[in-house]
């Protein structure tokens, strides 16, 4: 978990997987992992799953044009529409402005 800066944008993506073809899965999560981590404005990521296979990521980013960016970058676009085909039953996606944050550890 982080923190992050007041007016940042947090994409929050809930989704429930298929299980199916699991192996190209993980590695084109693998690669959109290292894809997204060299874009210009991305600030990091949460995530976390369920054994049932609903899982939730959120992606966090300077600016709502950096946000668009990704969505936008061919690569992503690609894997994405491989998602929709194979490897997700639904999903939803959730734009929103950072108000505040904050942030505890033992």
């Amino acid at each position: 978990m982080q923190l992050h800066p007041k007016d940042s944008i947090a994409v929050i993506f809930c989704a429930l997987r298929t299980g199916v073809e699991e192996e190209a899965y993980q590695a084109a999560a693998t690669a959109m992992s290292e894809l997204v981590a060299q874009q210009p404005g991305y600030l990091g990521e949460d995530h976390a799953r369920s054994p049932d296979g609903f899982g939730i990521t959120i992606s966090y980013w300077r600016d709502d044009a950096s946000a668009k960016a990704w969505r936008d970058n061919p690569d992503h676009a690609a894997i994405r529409e491989q998602g929709r085909d194979k490897w997700y039953s639904a999903y939803s996606l959730h734009v929103s402005r950072i108000e505040r944050a904050y942030d505890w550890q033992k």
